[in-house]
């Protein structure tokens, strides 16, 4: 009896022994592929207490968190013959365990081998302007390019990012002359843009104030009262603003006179007037011309008699 009791207790021993050695614990983090007699099973096991069979099965964990993993600098030369030195960074994960564990050997290491070459080619293809301002374009083309190998290893390509762009010194140079040329050009275009609006502004001013003479003796006010509130100015008025006016209403009249005088010249009783007197002067020249020829010749002949004292 004791001996069949002491059997039952080694027995039982025996077997929960043999489940231990067969039971795995998958984290959440992690799922299980399990290779039973060296072929893998078609499911793989998900998180939490599985169970194996002892010495037949044989189980590998992978991990399906998203990996992070930094790109070495890589150099290259542009489209446009630009040397330059550039770097990126891959984000990827995990979606089929089985065919990243029996796929591919090391798909870490494999997805940063694709990087590395697709972005020595995506350097090769861009241009410099691209690669420094047009990045996103580079992005998706980058991840593109990763992502078609890796989807065969059951890896998802989340994202491509480059991080720094390393530009030759010369080259550094160069762009920051070009970038202030750039500047000065638009300074100067605003300060002509400022100027051509102030000048216009001017012109509707000055045409208001013709209009309104009053306005531009509040103009002359306003501008007195600035000065005067300079202590350290002194202003002087050399004549009245009522002279300009004046000057300015005379001015006005002699033009009025100017445009009647043309308008009473330009209307038929003006030309029929100027035709009568030109036609009155030339019979007064008719007239008098022959008379004041005679006179002319007679001065300018010497007289032929002696003079009164030569004569006996």
């Amino acid at each position: 009896m004791d001996g069949a009791v002491i059997g039952v207790v080694v027995a039982f021993v025996l077997g929960l022994l043999v489940l231990r050695s067969g039971m795995r614990v998958v984290n959440q983090i992690e799922r299980g592929v399990v290779f039973r007699w060296g072929k893998a099973l078609p499911a793989y096991r998900h998180p939490g207490v599985t169970f194996l069979i002892p010495f037949a099965d044989r189980m590998r964990k992978v991990n399906v968190q998203v990996v992070t993993m930094p790109v070495p600098t890589q150099e290259g030369i542009t489209k446009d013959n630009v040397s330059v030195k550039v770097d990126a960074v891959v984000y990827f994960r995990v979606t089929d365990p089985i065919r990243a564990a029996i796929e591919v050997q090391d798909y870490v290491f494999a997805v940063g081998q694709v990087a590395q070459s697709s972005l020595r080619s995506i350097i090769g293809k861009s241009d410099l302007d691209d690669l420094l301002t047009d990045r996103e374009r580079l992005h998706e083309g980058l991840a593109l390019m990763i992502d078609s190998p890796a989807a065969e290893w059951g890896i998802h390509i989340d994202r491509v990012e480059i991080k720094d762009v390393q530009l030759p010194e010369s080259l550094k140079r160069s762009m920051s002359r070009q970038a202030e040329a750039e500047r000065e050009r638009r300074a100067r275009v605003i300060t002509a843009d400022g100027e051509f609006q102030a000048a216009q502004q001017l012109a509707n001013a000055s045409r208001i104030m013709s209009d309104t003479p009053e306005a531009m003796q509040l103009r002359l006010l306003q501008t007195v009262v600035e000065v005067a509130a300079e202590k350290n100015s002194t202003l002087v008025m050399p004549f009245p603003v009522e002279l300009l006016r004046y000057f300015d209403r005379a001015a006005k009249r002699l033009d009025q006179e100017v445009e009647k005088n043309d308008r009473e010249l330009d209307a038929p009783e003006g030309q029929a007037a100027l035709r009568a007197g030109i036609e009155q002067i030339a019979a007064v020249a008719d007239r008098f011309g022959p008379q004041a020829e005679v006179t002319a010749a007679a001065a300018r002949e010497p007289s032929s008699e002696p003079p009164a004292a030569d004569r006996p």
